[in-house]
C-alpha cells in the first residue's frame, strides 16, 4: 500500500510540474510576441534625415505600453508592460538600436514560477533611403 502511495503521489507531482511549466512556456511565448509588436511597431516609423525637411518619426527614446496577455485558453487575466527604447549607435552610418523588454508575472501555485520575467527583443535600424 505504501509503494503505491509512493507511485500514485508521484505521478500527482510530476503532472501539476508539468502543467506549471506549460502554463508558463504558453506565457513566455506571448510575452515574447508583444515584445516582438512593440519593436516592430516603433520600425514602423518613418526616419529620413536626407529628406528635406528631416523626417524623424522615431526620434531617441523610451515608451511604455501595458497590454494583455494573448492566450486563449487561460483562466486568468495577465499583464504585460513593454518598455520600448531607442537609442542612437555612433558611427559613420547612422544607426538606431531598439529594444523592447515585456515584463510580466504569473499568479502561479510555487513561488518560484511568479516572476517577474522579462522577454526581450533588440534590432538595429537604419534610415529610410
Amino acid at each position: 500500500m505504501a509503494i503505491i502511495g509512493l507511485v500514485f503521489s508521484t505521478i500527482l507531482t510530476s503532472y501539476v510540474s508539468a502543467t506549471d511549466r506549460s502554463e508558463w512556456s504558453g506565457y513566455s511565448l506571448a510575452a515574447q510576441s508583444l515584445a516582438v509588436q512593440g519593436m516592430e511597431q516603433a520600425r514602423c516609423a518613418k526616419w529620413d534625415p536626407q529628406a528635406w525637411p528631416v523626417v524623424d518619426e522615431l526620434g531617441e527614446t523610451n515608451f511604455v505600453t501595458v497590454e494583455q496577455l494573448d492566450i486563449t485558453a487561460s483562466r486568468q487575466t495577465i499583464f504585460a508592460t513593454n518598455y520600448i527604447s531607442i537609442a542612437n549607435i555612433a558611427g559613420t552610418i547612422p544607426m538606431r538600436q531598439i529594444r523592447a523588454d515585456c515584463v510580466w508575472s504569473l499568479a502561479s501555485r510555487r513561488p518560484a514560477t511568479r516572476g517577474p520575467f522579462t522577454n526581450t527583443a533588440v534590432t538595429l535600424r537604419a534610415p529610410d533611403q
